[in-house]
């Protein structure tokens, strides 16, 4: 798989998992998790360089918390995710099943 593959599936992953969160957000720690189970094993500076590159398309915002970078899905965010607008460079969601 090209790494630009790679990136933009972890990139749609991040989303997801920030839109099941009751308050939209997530930490880089738990995100790093939720990649490995889907065979994106990435080293936590990997997945910083994607969150700043989600912060920069207005996909979330971020902040420090310490040693932890907060993550929280914005609007712009969640329209892709919910398939309302497209963020080139994020995978695109699949249609819901009916």
């Amino acid at each position: 798989m090209s790494r630009d593959i790679i990136r933009e599936h972890a990139r749609l992953i991040i989303l997801r998992e920030l839109q099941k969160q009751p308050n939209y957000s997530s930490s880089d720690s738990m995100l790093q998790e939720v990649l490995e189970m889907f065979a994106i094993a990435k080293s936590r500076d990997w997945i910083r360089d994607e969150l700043n590159w989600l912060t920069d398309m207005g996909a979330v915002t971020k902040v420090s918390a310490g040693t932890v970078v907060i993550v929280t899905l914005t609007p712009k965010g969640l329209e892709h995710v919910e398939r309302r607008l497209v963020i080139e460079g994020i995978k695109r969601s699949s249609p819901p099943e009916g």
